[in-house]
């Protein structure tokens, strides 16, 4: 493989999760990509402002290459959390404009450097602190793609829309009711094996 290809390879994994965070914003009010879907917060704006400082620092400042925006979530003085939601005064448009400021920066980032550039992780100890631009986009590619699956969960949990992106859900194509008797299907046996599982689960 080149690395003309390797590059490709990750671009193409990394745009496939962003597109898929941004996605599930569509359609929804102010207050449903706010408000908290589980008991630590999750949201969906929140996860979009995380993605992109995300974004910014791993494939931005690791790499000498700060994009100027400002961040004061991430300030050292900054309350737990700051960057897992959006306040009443960061909009849709401007945390998503913020995120595709991201993309175009870490974009431009791997664009001009070598996967195997060694950078700076400024928020990681001392001494165990450089990192590979393939490791850190490998990585931003994960952090993404697992926040892309807590925002399907959050959705389907919301209203019932799933689905990968637009134009492809990657789930059977079955009715309503198919779905309603495979969960109900779903909780019959799990309440069959716990009855008949010997003992408590172990801890």
């Amino acid at each position: 493989m080149t690395v003309s290809d390797a590059k490709a390879d990750l671009r193409f994994y990394l745009r496939s999760a962003r597109d898929a965070l941004l996605w599930k914003l569509d359609g929804l009010s102010e207050y449903d990509i706010r408000r908290p879907a589980t008991p630590t917060g999750t949201n969906l704006l929140g996860l979009v402002k995380h993605a992109a400082s995300v974004e910014l620092g791993y494939l931005g400042d690791t790499f000498g290459r700060p994009s100027g925006e400002p961040l004061p979530w991430l300030a050292e003085d900054a309350e737990p959390n700051g960057d897992m939601w959006a306040t009443a005064d960061e909009s849709r448009a401007f945390v998503v404009g913020l995120y595709r400021r991201a993309w175009a920066h870490a974009d431009a980032t791997i664009d001009a450097l070598a996967l195997d550039t060694i950078g700076t992780v400024p928020w990681w100890p001392s001494g165990r602190d450089e990192v590979s631009l393939h490791h850190a986009v490998v990585r931003v590619i994960a952090d993404t793609h697992r926040h892309a699956g807590h925002a399907d969960i959050i959705r389907e949990l919301m209203d019932g829309a799933v689905g990968m992106n637009e134009g492809k859900t990657a789930m059977a194509s079955v009715g309503p009711e198919w779905w309603k008797t495979y969960h109900d299907r779903l909780e019959r046996t799990a309440r069959e094996a716990d009855r008949a599982a010997p003992g408590d689960p172990a801890v």
